[in-house]
């Protein structure tokens, strides 16, 4: 089993780098998407060009619920693409079993729905972590702009960035995509050190 992990801004090429990785491996491949397209003429146009990039008989899960997808997984190759639509499908989930007016997303959100979302997200991070077979992840490099205005924005960053830290530090090759080119980071350390042999003394 092989987990490799690439993360990048949008537009990054990422996903491409996704697919090209995928097709080196022999057997059947797992595409696994959440986005979502009711009534949405752009997103749409975003999911069909993707889909164009794929070969034909890979096997597509279009998933609409955060857990039921994982059932649907079989043996071989699982391409994610991506990891932060799949967090906004569980924190949507967690906001519609939840009281909608119990919180003014302008200012805060109550401390049990993010943990509501941190532990259901945690779960899914689990069960790929715990796949046998080559896994391929794409996910979405959150918190290098401006603090997000709402707090589900925040709630939304926070998770991500925790997420992506515990599958990076668990996985066989981590990838910055940017522009179209990777950047290794199993190749820089987790700490940093003083630039010379005496330290900060």
């Amino acid at each position: 089993m092989s987990l490799v992990v690439l993360t990048g801004g949008s537009r990054s090429g990422k996903s491409n780098v996704a697919v090209a990785l995928a097709q080196e491996c022999a057997g059947e491949v797992s595409f696994v998407g959440f986005a979502h397209t009711d009534n949405d003429r752009e997103m749409k146009r975003r999911v069909e060009m993707h889909r164009s990039t794929r070969p034909a008989e890979w096997h597509t899960i279009e998933a609409r619920d955060s857990v039921e997808w994982t059932l649907r997984v079989g043996d071989g190759v699982l391409l994610i693409d991506c990891l932060g639509t799949l967090l906004g499908l569980v924190m949507s989930e967690v906001y519609a079993e939840s009281d909608a007016g119990a919180f003014n997303d302008s200012r805060d959100v109550p401390l049990e729905f993010e943990a509501e979302v941190e532990r259901r997200f945690a779960a899914l991070v689990g069960w790929i972590l715990r796949r046998w077979d080559h896994t391929i992840v794409v996910t979405n490099e959150v918190g290098e702009g401006v603090v997000p205005a709402h707090a589900s924005g925040r709630v939304f960053r926070d998770v991500l960035g925790r997420a992506n830290r515990s599958l990076v530090d668990r996985a066989d090759a981590a990838y910055l995509v940017v522009a179209g080119r990777c950047i290794d980071l199993t190749e820089y350390p987790q700490s940093a050190r003083w630039p010379t042999s005496k330290g900060c003394k």
